[in-house]
């Protein structure tokens, strides 16, 4: 889907990442691979702009309540969840469809680590933009359209306090507000750099941990430096470096405590020599387990 996003294209990220042999790499670890396909997503070309507030409202909010069934359903199979995106859009879907099981089968809630050069905390009424790709964090709170914030019928679908966002360097003035109203961590590139990346993922487990099932995982690739990742919408100088994401995933891994994981905003027509999707299942794969040794 790239309905979310100022930028065509990340509607091709799924594809890509496929083609740089995500599903055999998977199998290779140990796993067994079932791919449940697309979700079903209306063309923009297709599509009148309804809402300057937030564009493509009505075609996202049923693309993300179809995945949350989707996702839903592999936990109820006893998978592990692995979202391709797409716009970060999506989240809105992942994440209510992991909520949802955990909050009827087990009476339990989830968390989220959120990797990301935005904090995705906008809403229509702060958006400068109306790309929703920008609000999937605030409706998963609560907070927005109601199409958004009740995807599979219930809101909020995470708490303030287990929720951390990792990698933020670009920050609109509503989404500063709104980070401080709610008290949601932060970790800023700043803080990633004075303290450390291990001692931050370390803190952002605890936070997602605490008293949940576990936590969904969540990537948008803008989370990395562009000169590892040039294939993404929103580029933003100044990210992590190839071995700090690795390093990110493999010690939310090491946690045990990931219940699903997504990766965001592969951008193919931006990319070179689909690099950027190539890194995604690297991480994917480190997410899921995979070390060095």
């Amino acid at each position: 889907m790239d309905l979310g996003a100022g930028r065509r294209g990340v509607d091709m990220g799924p594809s890509a990442i496929r083609i740089a042999g995500l599903n055999q790499a998977i199998g290779l670890l140990g796993y067994e691979v079932s791919d449940a396909g697309n979700v079903h997503v209306r063309q923009a070309e297709a599509i009148a702009r309804t809402s300057p507030r937030a564009h493509f409202l009505p075609q996202i909010a049923e693309a993300v309540e179809e995945l949350a069934v989707m996702v839903e359903a592999a936990l109820d199979e006893d998978a592990l969840p692995v979202i391709l995106g797409g716009d970060h859009s999506i989240a809105i879907g992942s994440v209510a469809g992991v909520a949802s099981y955990y909050r009827k089968r087990r009476q339990q809630r989830v968390g989220i680590i959120w990797l990301d050069a935005h904090t995705d905390v906008n809403t229509p009424e702060t958006s400068p933009s109306g790309n929703i790709h920008g609000m999937p964090l605030a409706a998963l709170l609560g907070r927005g359209a109601r199409e958004l914030t009740h995807v599979a019928g219930f809101a909020p679908k995470v708490l303030p306090e287990n929720v951390a966002v990792i990698g933020a360097r670009s920050i609109d003035p509503g989404e500063r507000e709104f980070v401080r109203s709610t008290g949601i961590r932060v970790f800023s590139m700043s803080e990633l750099d004075e303290r450390g990346l291990p001692d931050v993922v370390a803190e952002a487990v605890e936070i997602a941990s605490m008293n949940t099932a576990g936590f969904h995982v969540t990537m948008d690739m803008d989370f990395i430096d562009p000169f590892y990742a040039p294939g993404v919408g929103t580029p933003e100088r100044g990210g992590a470096t190839y071995r700090e994401s690795h390093l990110a995933m493999e010690k939310i891994a090491d946690s045990g405590r990931v219940v699903s994981v997504e990766l965001t905003e592969v951008n193919p027509v931006f990319d070179t020599a689909n690099q950027t999707a190539q890194l995604a299942v690297e991480l994917i794969l480190s997410a899921l387990g995979k070390k060095i040794l």
